[in-house]
């Protein structure tokens, strides 16, 4: 490959089930209730998970504030949110505001600070400065009234598995105080949203990665919070439970839900977020919507294929085109040219080309301007 620089340019066995239902003292749910843990293991708001301490203290912060009034205030707003571990600084300063009605992506590379945020959003760790509001309320001052009004999914559900997700859902529910009927009914609707109703008394053991998956959103569903909070909610699951899962969110989004949700995989968040913001090293790179971003962006990647390969010549030529950053020859006839100047330097570079009677046969590009854009900006902030 030549390059050329522009000139001034699951399977469960089975298991014995434990005498007496989960609720009794034999479960790891009698630990004590804390108003704040710091932990890195794995949780799911409400369910049983790895640690289940954690698991106890959401759900018991999430039971339904009954007739409290909460003003109408934006369901994320973070203010000079940061987290240091020692002399490891894991989030800088966040300053961040989530819109109502939105379906918000959180992305950056793993390690990037995306889980921590969000452990810092629902007060499941503490922060060293600064503050998380859910609805304009703080979540270390009134965690109880902050966390009322969502429903969430951190990292790698954990569930019983001798329990059915009927089961699980009714012991969801009164972790949460709701009452029985209200459980019953809502447990019918989120199983038919996330497409498990056939499965409502199956053992959980059987399912599959996305099968959980979609059960762990189901049991954030059900207390029909108004922010859903998910991270990373494809990670390990294979192509179809990838789809599966993004069909249960497009869905949910569709509905007008404000959805939080922390990816590291861009395509996966154009495809169900209006905004994105892009983290790296616990600092805030960007903040946009898909689509300005997409716009705004300083160079895409354009693949060119001609009838006849082009010369060494005819490609210097094209690398002093003006807007044309880079020319990558990747074959016989076909030339990678990173173009800045958005579409009108992109009109002006094919034009460019016709004139000097180069025959372009396609003029496609790869990838999208927004994933440019992203691998630009992460790999600055990792020179830094």
């Amino acid at each position: 490959m030549s390059s050329y620089p522009a000139r001034d340019a699951g399977n469960g066995s089975d298991h014995k089930k434990p005498a007496g239902p989960p609720f009794g003292r034999r479960t790891p749910f009698h630990l004590g209730l804390r108003h704040s843990v710091d932990s890195h293991s794995a949780s799911v708001f409400g369910i049983p998970s790895k640690s289940l301490s954690i698991s106890r203290y959401i759900a018991m912060s999430m039971r339904s504030s009954g007739t409290q009034s909460v003003p109408r205030e934006a369901p994320v707003h973070l203010e000079g949110l940061g987290k240091d571990y020692g002399h490891f600084t894991a989030l800088k300063s966040l300053e961040l505001t989530v819109p109502q009605g939105t379906s918000f992506g959180f992305l950056g590379p793993n390690g990037a600070g995306k889980s921590t945020t969000i452990k810092l959003m629902t007060n499941l760790i503490r922060p060293s400065r600064g503050r998380a509001a859910l609805f304009g309320i703080d979540v270390r001052q009134e965690p109880t009234r902050a966390l009322a009004r969502i429903g969430a999914v951190i990292e790698t559900p954990e569930f019983y598995g001798y329990l059915s997700p009927l089961e699980t859902l009714a012991y969801v529910g009164r972790l949460r105080g709701m009452p029985k009927d209200e459980i019953e009914r809502r447990s019918e609707a989120v199983l038919k949203e996330v497409k498990l109703t056939d499965w409502a008394d199956h053992r959980i053991q059987e399912f599959s990665k996305g099968m959980k998956q979609r059960l762990a959103i189901a049991q954030a569903l059900l207390n029909e919070p108004e922010l859903l909070i998910l991270d990373e909610p494809t990670s390990g699951l294979d192509p179809r439970g990838m789809a599966e899962v993004r069909g249960v969110i497009k869905a949910l989004k569709g509905e007008g839900r404000t959805i939080f949700m922390s990816s590291h995989l861009l395509g996966e968040v154009q495809e169900v977020c209006d905004d994105v913001a892009l983290l790296n090293h616990g600092e805030l790179l960007i903040h946009g919507s898909v689509r300005e971003l997409s716009r705004g962006a300083d160079t895409s990647t354009f693949q060119t294929t001609f009838l006849h390969a082009p010369t060494p010549q005819e490609l210097e030529a094209l690398a002093s085109v003006p807007g044309v950053v880079e020319v990558k020859a990747e074959g016989d006839s076909t030339v990678d040219l990173r173009i800045s100047g958005g579409e009108d330097g992109q009109a002006r570079v094919l034009e460019a080309m016709v004139s000097r009677g180069l025959k372009v046969i396609t003029y496609r590009p790869l990838g999208s301007s927004l994933e440019q854009l992203y691998l630009d900006r992460i790999q600055e902030s990792d020179r830094l």
